[in-house]
This record gives C-alpha cells, structure tokens and sequence, in this order.
C-alpha cells in the first residue's frame, strides 16, 4: 500500500510538472512564509480568451508572510484577501496582511473539519482516509454557497486595478474549490480546471512531507496522511457529481445559489478574461 500511494504522489507530481513549469516563473508567487502562493491567470477558455495574470490569486495559509513578502504582496496590488478557513483556524494563524487590506473570513462548514480530523487518528490505509474524510468533504454541497457567495461577491467588486487572494490552510481542498468554481464560471475547460487543482501535487511537495511527518506525530496512519495530503482528480469530481446531484447542474448552482446571473457571469468575464 505505502509503495503505491507514494508511486502516485510521484506519479501526480511529475504530471503536473509538465503541466505547469512551463509558466510556473509567472505563476508562482515564491514567498518566504507561505507555499502554493500562485496566479489563477493564464489559463484559456473554451471560447479562446485568456484569463487575465495578476488579478486572482491562490495560496495556503498566509499567517507567516515576512516584511519582504508583505512588500511582494504590496507591489502585486493585493488589497483583497478571501480566508476559507474557520473561526478557530483564524484566530489561531492570523492573516499576516498590509495595511488597508480589505479581509473577509469565510468560514462555513470549516469549524466541524476537526471532528473530523479526529476521525482519522485510528484510521488504517487509503479505502478510510477516502470514507472518513477526502470524498466525504469534497462529495457534501451543504456549506458550498455559504462559503464562496461571498468570494465571488469580493471578485464582483474587486477595482479594475486591484488583485485579491484567497486561501485556506493548505490551499488544496477549500481554495482548489474556489479555484475550481471560479476558473469553471469564467468558461475554463474542466481538464484545465483539473490541471489547477492536481498542480497542488507539484506547488507543495516540499510541504506535503512536513506535513505527513507531522500528522504521523498526532498518531495519524501515513498511508491516510499521504491520501489526504494528495490533490487527486477523483477528488474534484466529486465535488462536482455532487453538486450535478443536487442542483441538476454546475451552472444552476451558480445561478441559483452562488446568484450569479447571466449579468453577473458577463461581469467576470469582463473583468477577468481578455482576448
């Protein structure tokens, strides 16, 4: 079992490598406290427009920024920051951000993510990090619009000449979410939606094995460690099977429950896509 999980973290890794170190000088934001910091630009749509570079960001936990990055982050235009973490996550790592940032916490369905951690100290292997835990959290539409109506409420007032970020601890899961829904209402082909989320695997690699080492501290199985750590196609796409489920379609949710009209998505496009 551990052979093969590891043989797919290289596998997913060396992919997304392909994948992404193309642009990955323009798309990483390398920062001294803070990983998988990058630019959501770049990327085409189905219709052949391009969305714009330095106006959405995505990133892990920010609580650890540096002068120097603060600076980076400054010369970026960043006065939007987006937290998808919970309340107790906040308080604990407060967002290291420069003055006059316009910051809004998102927390729904965050604050019960430690129940569930919990769940995973006596798991054993990958069939219980995938029951207790991964499909799970990506498969529940219950707390979906709660938490990104208002980040896309932020993307729809955001200035022409301003760029935001948004986050959660490990950028993968909540903010691969957010990228996701984002890159999807702005007409991005879903095998690149995938090839955002999976690129994960590449942008934390160094601190997917702290953490892992870090979990196994905490009694947590590696082989779950490892599994959870992951950013796997078959993640997101249960999100989205879900979400088909539930409101027959992704872009009913996002008409209907993130309330993202017809104006609304013409709005974003306008303001995120060139040609």
């Amino acid at each position: 079992m551990k052979k093969y999980i590891l043989f797919a973290l290289v596998t997913l890794i060396a992919g997304n490598t392909f994948a992404q170190i193309a642009d990955s000088t323009q798309r990483h934001v390398i920062l001294q406290g803070a990983a998988n910091f990058r630019d959501l630009g770049g990327y085409k749509t189905s219709d052949g427009h391009t969305v714009k570079w330095g106006k959405v960001y995505r990133s892990a936990d920010i609580s650890k920024l540096t002068p120097a990055d603060l600076d980076k982050l400054k010369k970026l235009n960043i006065s939007y920051d987006v937290d998808l973490r919970g309340h107790q996550e906040s308080a604990q790592a407060p967002d290291k951000l420069n003055p006059g940032v316009d910051y809004v916490l998102c927390p729904a369905g965050s604050d019960s993510l430690g129940t569930m951690m919990q769940g995973l100290v006596h798991a054993k292997g990958k069939q219980a990090a995938d029951s207790l835990f991964i499909v799970d959290f990506y498969g529940k539409t219950t707390y979906l619009a709660d938490r990104y109506k208002p980040f896309f409420g932020k993307l729809l007032t955001l200035p022409a000449d301003q760029s935001l970020v948004f986050h959660c601890t490990a950028g993968k899961d909540r903010t691969g979410i957010g990228a996701a829904l984002l890159l999807y209402s702005l007409g991005v082909p879903y095998t690149t939606i995938v090839d955002d989320y999976t690129a994960t695997n590449y942008y934390r690699k160094g601190e997917n094995k702290k953490s892992i080492k870090g979990m196994a501290g905490i009694h947590i199985d590696k082989d779950v460690a490892t599994e959870m750590m992951l950013a796997k196609k078959e993640y997101l796409d249960a999100t989205f099977a879900a979400i088909v489920k539930q409101y027959g379609s992704v872009d009913n949710f996002l008409r209907n429950q993130i309330g993202l009209d017809d104006q609304k998505i013409a709005q974003l496009k306008a303001e995120f896509l060139e040609n």
